[in-house]
């Protein structure tokens, strides 16, 4: 596993914990958490910006039309794909966000093969339908269409397919998605403070602290994952979100204690077999390509 794949796991081993700190905010309104989530992200990444000296990376992404869209777009992306999580957590259905990331690696596969030429062997082709397998069994028994799951899943696929095209570097990326839907967050925060609906009467003392450590929850995790799915295929990318998925399964059923019935064990069982089967095929494939390399030198 390369440099850029570790970075990609880090980040999502602080994703799957992150529902412990969205549930201490769990009284206040998602859609305010989230907006307080964007702004906070902003000033996180302007003081990044100033630190490191890199805003001569911003005027270049404005001077660059097409990265500027691209940086755009995934941002819109991940607010969606914030917005729809935080809602699940507090709503008490960490299980359901859980499910999204396991619907992850399909969607993935599909995108790395269309858009990115990566090719796969016939066992992960096999481990992939597994994995659709149990998502179609899992929808079936609950008997409710998973809108949540795929909107979380969805979305941050098409994220990350975004992000593996954009050039400019993780500080410079972060600051534009956050800035991009900054304005829209800032009046929401203050339209809920004037109507009452926001964090005033519901946060108290230390626990306002937990609106800016937001953007350092949000920002750490972003800035591994851009610098990491540079040179992380897509593929492999979908492999390790499992890591993601099942820690916040563990958290919503040991520590929650969200119900986890049969037909979650089951959707387990069919994810996990998939990717024992995908690593090891990933791992058969790596071993063959030095000598494939040496034939032809």
């Amino acid at each position: 596993m390369n440099t850029g794949a570790l970075y990609v796991l880090g980040c999502y081993a602080a994703w799957g914990i992150l529902p412990v700190f969205w549930k201490m905010l769990g009284e206040v309104n998602s859609v305010y958490v989230l907006a307080s989530r964007i702004l906070w992200s902003l000033v996180m990444m302007i003081v990044l910006l100033t630190a490191r000296r890199e805003w001569s990376g911003v005027r270049s992404v404005i001077r660059a039309r097409r990265e500027w869209l691209r940086l755009a777009v995934a941002g819109a992306l991940v607010t969606v794909n914030w917005g729809v999580y935080i809602w699940a957590v507090n709503s008490s259905h960490i299980i359901d966000a859980s499910l999204a990331y396991y619907m992850m690696n399909p969607i993935s596969v599909l995108l790395g093969t269309v858009l990115f030429h990566e090719k796969l062997t016939k066992l992960q082709w096999f481990a992939t339908s597994l994995t659709v397998a149990g998502i179609v069994i899992a929808a079936a028994r609950f008997g409710v269409f998973p809108w949540a799951a795929l909107v979380i899943g969805g979305s941050f696929t098409l994220y990350s397919a975004v992000k593996k095209k954009v050039k400019a570097h993780a500080n410079v990326s972060i600051f534009f998605e956050t800035a991009t839907v900054a304005p829209l967050a800032l009046i929401w925060v203050i339209s809920a403070e004037i109507e009452g609906t926001g964090a005033e009467g519901v946060l108290h003392g230390a626990q306002w602290l937990l609106i800016p450590l937001s953007g350092v929850v949000t920002t750490i995790p972003l800035l591994l994952f851009a610098v990491g799915i540079r040179t992380t295929p897509i593929s492999l990318a979908g492999v390790l979100m499992y890591l993601n998925p099942t820690a916040q399964l563990l958290l919503g059923v040991l520590v929650y204690h969200e119900e986890f019935n049969a037909t979650h064990g089951i959707l387990f069982g069919f994810v996990w077999t998939s990717l024992i089967i995908f690593l090891i095929s990933d791992r058969i494939k790596q071993k063959k390509t030095p000598k494939e390399s040496e034939l032809c030198v």
